[in-house]
């Protein structure tokens, strides 16, 4: 198997994956996982399509992460490698599918509107 790439992002966060065949490290930003995200919640945000597919160690994966929060790379992360392993496998889709994993999550930050404060907020109004 050569490398497989995908793409993943979420609000502001932009993951590049690199899936190869190997013993399961995996490297972002040319730091190990534990490094980069020393939560465990947020570790296992990016291995659970790994673990539902009961592949954690059979793939190197590297990543180019940028933009965007701890949470939000995350799950940024988390789509990039469920979207490589479609690639690899296009069986394993229904089971991702499933859980949530192949759904890109639209919600990001609303733009600012012109005099406003925010982007739904108001300035306090007076009557006199």
């Amino acid at each position: 198997m050569e490398q497989v790439n995908a793409v993943g992002r979420r609000k502001a966060a932009v993951a590049r994956v690199f899936v190869s065949e190997g013993a399961g490290e995996i490297t972002i930003n040319k730091r190990a996982l534990e490094v980069y995200f020393p939560s465990s919640i947020l570790q296992f945000i990016v291995r659970q399509p790994l673990a539902k597919l009961e592949v954690v160690g059979k793939y190197n994966i590297k990543v180019n992460l940028k933009g965007g929060g701890y949470k939000g790379q995350a799950e940024a992360l988390r789509l990039a490698i469920a979207r490589a392993l479609v690639k690899i496998n296009p069986e394993d889709k229904p089971a991702l599918r499933a859980e949530g994993f192949m759904t890109r999550d639209p919600r990001a930050v609303e733009r600012k509107k012109p005099g406003r404060p925010k982007a739904r907020k108001r300035f306090q109004f007076s009557k006199r």
